[in-house]
């Protein structure tokens, strides 16, 4: 068995125990093998340094943009692309395939809401819909897939059809979760105002250009005023990372077992912690092994001690993400 394979065994059977001395095994793999995060590791003249995972170095975000971001053991067969306005450079996640993504999403899924067999799945996406290689749709049609609930399904702009559903399945006592990017969730608020019991919504994030950027709090009270007795969930998640944190309360996430949070000083970019409070938010992210695990983003976060997170907004010199840019 290669070392690869021997990794990717371990994070597929991860224990919370575990975590860091597997993200510490997959920096040594990923520093050899990915071309373009050991020249990123060489120019920073870290790895003898390497002892703990706040001394990782993380890989800004934008690189995904530029350069193809992948082990160079691993054949390239298929990419996740982030949404993006029009116009903009968007990245591109290369993967050999699917498995620890779809390990990852379900394992998340299942921590914080049970059995997909569970729920009736509905994807309000239109956005992502309209286009291919979104990870956020793989992710929902294979809910979808487990879940195989003959009211399940995607929905573009009929919204008509989606209220049907909804108003059917909510009478007969039903769990159901709609995945919803935001400005579509908010033309079905006000286009179909009514009582969802039974509901959950997990907004995704992403106004795509159409219309004044709301906060978390505005965007929540708009849906909690307009779909009345809906429960109103997030989802953390992007185009570069496999995994997925959930926020079912309060806007604070949770992060699945492959994913963590650490702190960056916003001065000092190589200045990663775990301490509480307002800073940038780094990921890592194990089931991301075929790319890079630790990931610098743009987006500034509230730090709490025992590791959930809140996500306060982007850096003001970062480009606009289509995907989440909200701010509190």
């Amino acid at each position: 068995m290669s070392e690869f394979e021997q990794i990717k065994t371990k994070i597929l059977n991860l224990n919370d125990w575990n975590f860091e001395e597997i993200a510490l095994e997959v920096f040594h793999y990923q520093s050899k093998h990915n071309l373009v995060y050991k020249r990123f590791i060489q120019l920073l003249d870290k790895k003898q340094t390497i002892k703990s995972i706040e001394s990782i170095p993380f890989l800004p975000i934008e690189f995904f943009k530029s350069y193809q971001v992948i082990s160079d053991e691993i054949k390239v067969l298929n990419y996740f692309e982030s949404s993006g306005t029009t116009g903009q450079v968007t990245s591109k996640h290369y993967f050999q395939d699917t498995l620890l993504y779809q390990s990852s999403y379900l394992a998340g899924f299942e921590k914080f809401y049970g059995s997909p067999k569970d729920w009736i799945i509905l994807g309000l996406l239109p956005s992502y819909l309209e286009r291919q290689h979104s990870s956020l749709v793989n992710m929902v049609q294979g809910l979808i897939e487990i879940s195989a609930h003959k009211a399940n399904g995607f929905y573009l702009y009929n919204y008509d059809k989606l209220h049907e559903i909804l108003k059917e399945n909510t009478l007969s006592g039903k769990n159901i979760m709609l995945f919803g990017v935001t400005f579509a969730l908010l033309e079905f608020a006000h286009l179909f105002p009514d009582e969802y019991k039974n509901l959950t919504i997990i907004e995704t994030g992403g106004m795509k250009g159409r219309g004044k950027e709301l906060t978390r709090d505005e965007l929540h009270k708009i849906l909690h005023e307009n779909l009345q007795s809906a429960a109103i969930h997030s989802e953390y998640g992007m185009s570069e990372l496999f995994s997925q944190a959930y926020s079912l309360r309060d806007g604070i996430f949770e992060c699945s077992d492959t994913m963590r949070v650490l702190k960056r000083n916003p001065y000092d970019p190589l200045e990663v912690s775990r301490s509480v409070g307002r800073g940038n938010i780094n990921v890592i992210d194990l089931a991301n092994l075929h790319s890079c695990s630790f990931i610098a983003t743009m987006d500034i976060g509230k730090f709490y001690e025992d590791g959930r997170f809140e996500v306060l907004g982007r850096a003001d010199y970062s480009d606009i993400r289509g995907c989440n840019l909200m701010y509190q």
